[in-house]
């Protein structure tokens, strides 16, 4: 299995709960940086004929307000591209509405199976992929109404789920912020990083 994150601070976090049994890479922030760095470790193992089985993307996020909570844990049911698409005088149109493919991968459902069962506390939803982090109150509705069963937001997930082409994929955010305004004092990266270490520690022992 190989897992994924955005930065090195979230690979290190996830390492420390590990015992360097799986592999942990950061591939870049963004989902065009995460497709292409997962795509060349996915190719590199292949090559090398000791191709992997999966993919796990983990990360720090923000949550929705009422879904999950600052510190929380977040289980992607599915991936979505919440900023691709369209804008229009009648509202957002996905490249599902204008026939140009799908911004919607559904995550493994043996993957989500196992992670909700080592992560009984966890919150399992739809984790929505942006290439600009929601920072108003206005778009936080626009995106809550357009996805009521989002509960998280990241900026990877979609991208490494299209990278993964067809191996298990599965996504989990631990939450420091909720998803509304931009209030830095109000984020708590430190603990959504102990999350992420209690994360990888789990997988360590599945």
């Amino acid at each position: 299995m190989l897992l994924v994150t955005a930065v090195e601070a979230e690979a290190d976090a996830v390492r420390g709960g590990l015992d360097g049994r799986v592999a942990v890479a950061a591939v870049g922030v963004g989902p065009a940086a995460a497709a292409a760095g997962t795509a060349r470790l996915l190719a590199l193992a292949e090559a090398g004929g000791r191709p992997y089985h999966g993919v796990i993307c983990l990360g720090i996020g923000g949550g929705i307000a009422g879904r999950v909570e600052i510190g929380g844990v977040a289980i992607a049911t599915r991936s979505v591209a919440a900023d691709l698409g369209a804008e229009t005088p009648d509202g957002f149109l996905s490249i599902d509405d204008l026939g140009f493919g799908s911004a919607r991968v559904d995550a493994d459902a043996g993957l989500v199976a196992r992670l909700r069962a080592a992560l009984p506390d966890a919150v399992a939803g739809t984790v929505l992929t942006v290439s600009t982090v929601t920072g108003t109150a206005a778009s936080t509705e626009a995106l809550v109404t357009r996805f009521p069963d989002a509960v998280a937001e990241g900026m990877e997930g979609y991208g490494v789920a299209c990278a993964a082409a067809g191996l298990p994929f599965a996504e989990v955010r631990t939450i420091s912020n909720l998803v509304g305004p931009r209030d830095r004092s109000a984020w708590r990266i430190p603990a959504a990083l102990a999350a992420l270490t209690g994360v990888g520690r789990t997988l360590g022992l599945a």
